[in-house]
């Protein structure tokens, strides 16, 4: 709480209630009725104009705290209207923020679901072309062995064809001069 400064008029009243009681114990030893009479009234008037005067200032400072309770209450009313708009803007920015994430969460979420797709499908293509694959590999092999068995056919042939005769091997150097010029003679034909 905040200390108050004693005011002047707190200072009068406890004045005038000193000076009633001195004029009082002044009076007391005389044991004059005059003066004790006197100094009664006196004190009475001065107890009453301090009682005035300690009551305005009672009144004064009832007013200066309504006053400062008032204006307390006017800086709460402004500081809470102005956390409430804080506070308002807070959650418009953080509802903001968080549809923000779901949108994003949604979108990455189809981003995943449609790389997981295409890897399903990438992968099936991936096992059809291993299968198609293994099958050209074994026809590959199929027409290697079938290679392999014709050139031993052919050498089988060869040998069997060497071992008839060498004559053979003339009459087809024959044949195959007598083809190239006959070959020649239809190509002086057609031109003729």
């Amino acid at each position: 709480m905040r200390r108050r400064q004693r005011s002047v008029r707190v200072t009068v009243s406890v004045a005038l209630l000193s000076l009633a009681s001195a004029v009082v114990v002044v009076a007391l030893p005389t044991q004059s009725p005059l003066w004790l009479s006197l100094s009664s009234v006196l004190a009475i008037a001065l107890s009453w104009g301090a009682l005035r005067i300690m009551w305005t200032e009672v009144l004064q400072s009832r007013r200066e705290n309504a006053a400062d309770r008032a204006a307390a209450a006017g800086a709460y009313r402004s500081l809470f209207s102005q956390r409430a708009a804080e506070h308002a803007e807070f959650t418009t920015a953080m509802t903001e923020r968080l549809a923000e994430a779901h949108i994003s969460r949604r979108e990455l979420e189809g981003l995943v679901t449609h790389a997981e797709t295409r890897a399903r499908i990438s992968e099936g293509k991936l096992l059809e072309e291993t299968k198609r694959l293994v099958g050209l590999q074994e026809r590959v092999e199929e027409l290697e062995a079938a290679l392999a068995v014709r050139h031993a056919e052919e050498a089988d042939a060869l040998a069997t064809w060497e071992a008839e005769g060498g004559d053979a091997v003339e009459k087809l150097a024959e044949w195959d001069q007598h083809a190239t010029r006959d070959a020649g003679e239809v190509k002086v034909l057609k031109r003729a």
